[in-house]
């Protein structure tokens, strides 16, 4: 078959992969130079970083396969800590090293912060989600699952909503239960390593997408880099793009809000989607900064979680602040946001010095919206031989690099068996 994919995140890689592994030699196009879509590489005062900072846990699994397919090593590209939900002064909960589920058990009883009323209820509520099997229904915002469940106030603000928002960038209160409730059955629910933090010592691009570019290639495929499609026809001997082609198949694996450009028939798909915002700051202070850890939580603050790259990636002295989903932050000049969180940041860091620059980045539309009983489209299309990837299409997952990674792979998985 001749296959093409439009789209060279880790949705569009991942399907471009799995049909070269099946020895089908792909076409891919992409409009950016940089691979990767929205988790890609960007250079910020000769620091190569990543438009977003995003971690993958042990329960990525097939973002893990397809990283030992084409040679990227996740031992040696990932740096792997058992789970630690860390915000100093005020919460800890860190699995030991026990096999599951005690692991998760254990966090839970010898967390710091809350008492044992609400240790207890913690535990309850992942029993009643272990004995349902992670079914809630009908599907309900997590901030009603919690009501349902009597969950105390603390125990919310510093576990459940901090996880929600990290793992549906959407708030609670309009968050999807159930797909919170998928993502607890694969990590906390799952095998002591599907709950680990993968925290990413590369950039986004270097992580997968680009050794995925090379496995293409070495497998009689093309990367067609800053490439941006503008026409995608359907014509008696398949689907030609631009000037190139005929293919009989053709993965569509851009962003939602780019499908009316392509395929205006599909906009319908996503026309009820609402998108969520991610704002990363990188401030730059001299060498010798570090926090205590590689990651941290921010209680009650304008950052949610600090990314400490000098530990990660050996970018000495350079700090991540990630903001997930909407807020209070985006009313604030960007100035009057990075002081308030640099002020977040010394209460962490003694004597903090000013940083040296400080850089924000802003994706207005870095996910949908994770809201009950969404409905998500298929990756079949009725239109023969297009079909669509991405974290958008129907699945267990939100928008995450696993996410993309698995519609990517059913698409491509569809396509073989055509």
């Amino acid at each position: 078959m001749s296959i093409a994919v439009i789209g060279a995140g880790y949705a569009g890689m991942a399907a471009a992969v799995e049909l070269s592994a099946a020895g089908h030699p792909v076409e891919v196009f992409e409009a950016s130079r940089a691979l990767g879509g929205r988790a890609r590489a960007v250079q910020i005062d000769g620091f190569e970083v990543d438009n977003g900072q995003h971690i993958l846990i042990g329960a990525y699994t097939e973002t893990l396969r397809l990283m030992r397919a084409v040679g990227a090593d996740p031992d040696a590209l990932l740096k792997r800590r058992p789970l630690r939900f860390e915000f100093p002064g005020e919460f800890l909960m860190s699995a030991p090293h026990l096999p599951a589920p005690l692991h998760t058990a254990f966090a839970l009883l010898l967390a710091q912060g809350l008492d044992w009323r609400e240790k207890w209820a913690a535990i309850r509520l992942m029993q009643g989600l272990q004995s349902s099997q992670f079914r809630i229904e009908p599907d309900i915002s997590v901030t009603h699952w919690l009501d349902c469940n009597n969950t105390p106030s603390r125990q919310r603000r510093l576990l459940w909503e901090p996880l929600c928002i990290a793992a549906l960038n959407t708030p609670a209160d309009r968050a999807s239960a159930q797909v919170l409730a998928n993502v607890l059955r694969d990590s906390l629910g799952g095998k002591r390593a599907a709950s680990d933090m993968l925290l990413p010592q590369v950039n986004l691009s270097a992580l997968f997408p680009d050794p995925a570019a090379k496995f293409v290639a070495e497998h009689g495929g093309a990367i067609h880099r800053g490439h941006r499609v503008s026409s995608l026809r359907r014509e008696d001997d398949g689907w030609r793009i631009d000037d190139a082609g005929p293919f009989a198949q053709v993965v569509l694996a851009v962003a939602p809000y780019h499908l009316a450009a392509l395929v205006p028939e599909l906009a319908p798909r996503v026309a009820h989607f609402d998108w969520e915002p991610i704002v990363t700051a990188y401030f730059s202070y001299p060498a010798a900064v570090r926090l205590p850890q590689p990651m941290l939580g921010v209680d009650a603050g304008l950052a949610q979680w600090l990314f400490d790259r000098g530990t990660l990636c050996g970018q000495h002295g350079l700090i991540a602040a990630v903001i997930s989903a909407r807020g209070r932050h985006l009313d604030l000049p960007p100035a009057e946001l990075e002081r308030g969180i640099h002020a977040e940041i010394a209460r962490i860091v003694p004597g903090l010095p000013q940083p040296l620059r400080v850089q924000t980045i802003t994706e207005k539309r870095a996910t949908f919206a994770c809201v009950p009983d969404l409905q998500r489209p298929q990756a079949r299309t009725e239109m023969p031989g297009l079909w669509l990837a991405g974290d958008y299409v129907a699945g267990d997952y939100p928008a995450t690099l696993e996410g993309a990674v698995r519609s990517g792979i059913a698409a491509a998985r569809a396509v073989l068996a055509t």
